[in-house]
């Protein structure tokens, strides 16, 4: 939980959250709402997720846009991007590549511009380069990143390092999340990520539930709403315009992750060995978030997958109100 003396200093405020119908998004917008912050929505989905903020629905891509949504802004999060399996991410580079690139750099410029307090990037843990823990001080600006996803993020993180060069600009704030689930998440069946992937498969009744790889492949699976208390604290105290890790610190096998879904949903599952497994081992490193900016995760896995599990039995067709950069 955020502290309540750090939530009331954004009462009042004038804050905009780019992609705040998204998973993150919607949890910030959320926590914000609550202490009556003056939030605008920027997004692409046909989706209204607080009666409290004010949904505007626009196009980032677009640098005149941004520059006149983000005007007499005080905070900015800047979360908006676009979310995929990594097979149809590396099917479609540019789908994924291109709009990420506008998007980022187009939303931090015209925060600069207008001269936005305090600002936040939603980064990925797809930056690093491959290995099984991911610490900020053991990361190479020279290095490739695990994916070519990750070239995306990248740039617009040396945008914020070339903010602080030439202007010495230090109210830019990084985060590097892990493997985030929870309520609206992307439930597109084309295209949905390992947890919301599996629990498409349960709600459609598929028996046995077929499971890539032989479970053993480890992951940092963390809870939506802890990764946005994360992101408000990095905005609050900031990160000298580098980046912090927003994770679980803990790593979760698939066969763990699959073994917790059935103790509390009832069905049938097997592990295709056929299937790729991908990397064995990836777990975020969290001890500089939990000192920088007092980050603590406490959703346990088995609630965070119940309250995803609840929130897609009553709202299945979500995802097609969505904007789908693949589908283009």
């Amino acid at each position: 939980m955020i502290k309540d003396e750090i939530l009331k200093t954004f009462r009042g405020t004038n804050v905009l959250v780019t992609g705040g119908t998204g998973l993150i998004g919607r949890q910030v917008v959320g926590i914000l709402c609550s202490v009556d912050a003056n939030v605008k929505i920027i997004s692409l989905d046909k989706v209204k997720v607080n009666e409290k903020a004010d949904h505007i629905f626009g196009d980032i891509t677009s640098f005149g846009f941004c520059k006149d949504v983000i005007k007499d802004m005080d905070f900015v999060f800047h979360l908006a991007g676009i979310k995929g399996s990594a097979d149809i991410t590396e099917k479609k580079l540019a789908s994924h590549f291109v709009p990420t690139i506008m998007m980022n750099t187009n939303a931090l410029e015209a925060c600069r511009i207008n001269k936005v307090r305090k600002v936040v990037y939603t980064s990925s843990i797809g930056v690093y380069s491959n290995n099984d823990v991911f610490k900020e001080s053991d990361y190479k600006l020279d290095s490739l990143p695990m994916d070519f996803a990750g070239w995306a993020k990248r740039m617009a993180e040396l945008q914020i390092y070339a903010y602080k060069v030439q202007y010495n600009l230090d109210n830019f704030a990084i985060v590097r999340p892990s493997n985030v689930y929870g309520p609206g998440d992307n439930f597109d069946p084309n295209n949905a990520m390992v947890i919301p992937s599996l629990l498409l498969k349960i709600l459609s009744k598929e028996d046995p539930v077929l499971v890539w790889g032989d479970g053993s492949a480890v992951r940092d699976f963390v809870y939506s709403k802890d990764v946005a208390e994360g992101i408000i604290l990095a905005l609050y105290h900031g990160t000298k315009s580098s980046f912090v890790n927003l994770g679980s610190g803990r790593g979760i096998s698939i066969k763990e992750l699959v073994e917790t879904l059935c103790s509390f949903i009832d069905f049938r599952y097997e592990f295709d060995v056929s299937e790729p497994s991908r990397y064995p081992k990836r777990i975020m490193d969290i001890t500089l978030a939990r000192k920088l900016i007092g980050y603590n995760p406490t959703t346990s896995l088995i609630d965070g997958l119940k309250e995803t599990w609840n929130w897609l039995i009553n709202n299945q067709g979500e995802y097609l109100k969505k904007k789908n950069y693949f589908n283009e």
